[in-house]
């Protein structure tokens, strides 16, 4: 039976730990905005001027949620 030889990297697994109440403070923080920007926004996010696109790409999300839309 052959056996593989996988030879072992000079680097090391990082050990990254955020603790729970960050998560979830970031996890609610990082809703709220995406709701702002789904719910709230009649084109005060837009970019380019008059521009309507973000409107437009969140308008049947917006039905969705039930938000008022005009």
């Amino acid at each position: 039976m052959a056996t593989s030889y996988a030879p072992r990297s000079g680097l090391g697994a990082v050990s990254f730990s955020i603790p729970t109440p960050v998560w979830l403070i970031g996890t609610t923080l990082l809703a709220l905005l995406v709701l702002y920007f789904v719910g709230i926004d009649q084109g005060a996010v837009s970019i380019f001027g008059s521009d309507m696109h973000v409107h437009e790409f969140v308008h049947d999300g917006r039905h969705f949620l039930g938000f008022p839309c005009h």
